[in-house]
């Protein structure tokens, strides 16, 4: 849709979707770690003709009925094969035939297709298929195409691979990929969902060996304005010229804004000339969206990473907390620049971030937010590209400040002739920070995936296994089998474990039988699982994180009472003292979720600390896109002040661009690195296919490393200190480095001995014997 000016109308539209689905609403995050991102696309029944991927190294067999129902079966239920049905208004899209799923009773039920034998391990499958609903008095209903796996041993995985919204309307075509490990006794294939009474119909099924994606071309970043200001006459020189009332409201330039650049905006360009003092007076709003406009078409390029900035302020009027939000237009898709909640009358600072990747044609920022009636106040908006480049080298600074110290190596020996101008090769063999990553029970069965995993990290969180849902999904019906098998798994690797998670306070995450629970039953529920949990696995995980993701749900807190998050936290330390206890949750680092602000974060750990939890640490979960350090970083400097540990719990940046995923990834882990107050970093998961998010894996389903992966592997390198040289006439040699284990080498024309030392952390110069 192309816009210039903007209709009220279309507009309204925008605005009316970014409120009753704000920018977090569409993250889910801690989805099952194999759910891949289905697409579908629904077909008019014209539109017959053509045709899907190609399928000729399709695994399924008569995958369009060709030969009525052979290979095919139904799972708990009949199936028919049809040539139409409603007199001809349903037709087959692909061929001459179709089939249905029908007297299904449960959801389970479907149609079916063993593919033992036919399928790989280890290769990444991808799937397609035309389905549609029919029956059952519902318009639309999940489909989802569903992997039963039965394993040697006899044990029983299921696999979702895609789900979609099906209709009643029309074909709809549903995707997903998929990946085996180990050697399968038995594979099936079903499709599953819909309310029993609906019928399944499958037109085609299409199992076949995923095509690679062309690599994508790295961008080229050179010669870039970083740091220059899009925005026209963001001081107001020219009174205000460029701008535009977006709505029926008035602008009006006034005097008395700041005259510094918002913090956020200051760390990243550095010494500015100062702000002009005035501002725009946005009065006479009808409605929450009207408010300041630009025009920016033509400004932006691709892939660059743009920071927002901007002073902003209501007037009086308002009785509630106000959300300012700094929003594009790219045409005609809503594109969040940074939000901000208060409720008093000072400038307030609002940043953020966005990236685009496909050249638009028409751009309008506009500011918009506070209800009806409520006057807005804007200062000083600046959008310009980050320089990150700079940025690393000043954190290359602040991380040899905080994660090295100096090292004296003092050597002794009988025979001391000999010491003096030995040649000396130190090499770091490990870093003591915290490196992660999530892994699943299906995950482990990969042995590439576990190489690489032993090979380059030493910490894990579990993805599903832990969780309520997952070992107790009916009551008293106890899953504890896959947790024990990954812990055996861990202790046998040498990788510490992290508790992912006792309680989740969001709703959709919790199982029906507990959601209807009264009070008293559910009360009972939750000490049951604090003793059982914890109880059984004392001493094993070094974290927990006791309720998680707090600011965005509150299903405990309004059945059971404020207190119960406390309780949880104390009871969790009684039950096991050697844990410590997390809050976790997301974008508190990003300035994209007024619900999740740094200052939120803080209020509610104060307010958990007053009530008595132990609360240990804090858990920054870092689904992020588009980062700009300076953005995270004030967020860790504000919730440094705490005084608690730091740790980034479920890390992952996503990108179709192999290249920039790398580069955000690099601004994560180096802004996480440099700050001391920031104890640990877990990835949620670096291997695709094993990834809630797409596109945000380091290594291929096939075992392929790509860019993010290469830079990953590359800041490890580079966080291992290295030194040569020679034993000065006091026997010493001196180098600085990163604090972990050590091999050392002398050489000397009588000797060749190794040793090995431990640099713990420290600020002073640390001074080691070695005798020799």
């Amino acid at each position: 849709m192309e816009i210039f000016f903007f209709s009220l109308v279309s507009h309204l539209f925008l605005f009316v979707l970014y409120w009753v689905f704000p920018v977090e609403s569409v993250f889910l995050p801690n989805l099952p770690v194999l759910e891949t991102n289905p697409s579908f696309h629904v077909f008019d029944q014209s539109t017959r003709k053509g045709h899907l991927a190609n399928g000729s190294n399709n695994i399924i067999l008569n995958p369009t009925f060709e030969d009525e129902l052979s290979n095919w079966s139904g799972k708990g239920c009949n199936i028919l094969l049809h040539e139409s049905m409603e007199d001809g208004k349903i037709l087959p899209l692909y061929g001459k035939f179709f089939a249905s799923a029908t007297n299904r009773t449960r959801s389970w039920n479907g149609i079916e297709q063993e593919i033992t034998g036919r399928v790989q391990t280890k290769l990444a499958y991808e799937v397609t298929a035309i389905v549609r609903i029919y029956g059952g008095n519902v318009a639309d209903a999940n489909i989802q195409a569903t992997l039963w796996v039965q394993s040697q041993d006899i044990n029983e995985q299921y696999i979702k691979i895609a789900i979609s919204q099906a209709t009643d309307k029309g074909w709809v075509q549903l995707q997903g990929k998929f990946l085996l490990n180990g050697s399968p006794l038995k594979v099936i294939i079903f499709l599953e969902g819909p309310p029993p009474g609906t019928d399944i119909l499958i037109n085609r099924l299409v199992v076949k060996h995923a095509e690679k994606a062309p690599r994508p071309l790295r961008p080229s970043m050179k010669n870039e304005a970083f740091g220059v200001n899009i925005i026209e006459n963001s001081n107001l020189d020219d009174g205000i010229n460029g701008w535009f009332p977006l709505g029926n409201c008035s602008l009006n330039m006034e005097f008395g804004s700041p005259i510094e650049l918002p913090p956020m905006a200051r760390n990243s360009l550095g010494m500015q000339e100062r702000l002009s003092g005035r501002y725009i007076l946005v009065t006479n709003r009808a409605d929450t969206w009207m408010g300041p406009a630009q025009m920016i078409s033509g400004k932006l390029k691709l892939y660059l990473t743009y920071q927002v900035s901007a002073w902003v302020k209501i007037g009086p009027g308002s009785t509630s907390p106000q959300i300012v939000n700094v929003a594009l237009s790219i045409d005609g898709n809503w594109v969040n620049g940074g939000q901000v909640e208060f409720n008093n009358g000072s400038w307030h600072e609002v940043g953020g971030s966005f990236r685009i990747d496909k050249q638009p044609s028409n751009v309008m920022v506009y500011i918009q937010g506070p209800a009806a009636g409520v006057d807005l106040m804007v200062a000083g908006l600046y959008i310009f590209p980050v320089d990150r480049r700079a940025r690393f080298k000043l954190l290359k600074k602040q991380t040899d400040k905080i994660r090295t110290r100096d090292l004296i190596l003092k050597f002794s020996s009988s025979k001391a002739n000999n010491v003096s101008g030995a040649f000396v090769k130190v090499e770091q063999i490990q870093n003591f920070f915290p490196f992660g990553s999530c892994i699943t029970r299906s995950s482990i069965d990969n042995e590439d995936l576990v190489r690489f995993l032993v090979k380059n990290f030493n910490w894990v969180v579990f993805g599903n296994e832990l969780k309520w849902s997952w070992t107790e999904p009916q009551q008293g019906n106890f899953n504890y089998k896959d947790a024990d098998e990954l812990l055996n798994f861990c202790k046998n690797n040498n990788l510490e474990v992290r508790g992912h998670c006792i309680f989740w306070e969001v709703e959709y995450a919790i199982q029906p039988w507990v959601q209807g629970l009264n009070k008293s039953d559910l009360t009972t529920a939750v000490q049951n699982r604090l003793t059982d949990l914890v109880t059984r696995y004392k001493g094993k995980f070094r974290h927990y994180d006791v309720d998680n993701e707090m600011l965005h749900g509150s299903f405990y807190k309004d059945r059971l009472g404020k207190d119960i998050q406390a309780t949880m936290f104390r009871t969790s330390h009684q039950l096991d003292p050697s844990a410590t206890l997390f809050v976790n949750d997301y974008h508190i680092e990003d300035g994209s979720d007024v619900r999740s602000s740094p200052e939120d974060y803080i209020r509610q750990i104060l307010d958990l600390q007053r009530q008595g939890a132990p609360v240990g640490g804090i858990g920054l979960q870092g689904h992020i896109d588009s980062p700009v350090g300076p953005i995270v970083s004030s967020a860790l400097d504000k919730l440094g002040t705490l005084g608690l540990p730091i740790w980034f719990t479920e890390l992952d940046v996503s990108s179709a661009n192999e290249f920039i995923r790398a580069d955000d990834l690099e601004v994560m882990l180096r802004e996480a690195f440099a700050h001391p107050a920031v104890e640990g970093i877990i990835l949620w998961g670096f291997w695709e296919l094993y990834m809630s998010r797409e596109n945000a894996h380091l290594v291929n389903a096939e075992g392929k490393i790509n860019a993010a992966g290469k830079r990953y592997l590359a800041l490890k390198k580079e966080w291992l200190s290295r030194a040569r040289g020679y034993i000065d006439v006091q026997g010493e040699f001196r180098f600085r480095g990163f604090y972990g284990t050590y091999n050392i080498q002398i050489n000397s024309p009588t000797t060749k001995i190794n040793r090995t030392f431990v640099v713990d952390k420290g600020e002073s110069p640390l001074a080691i014997n070695i005798d020799l």
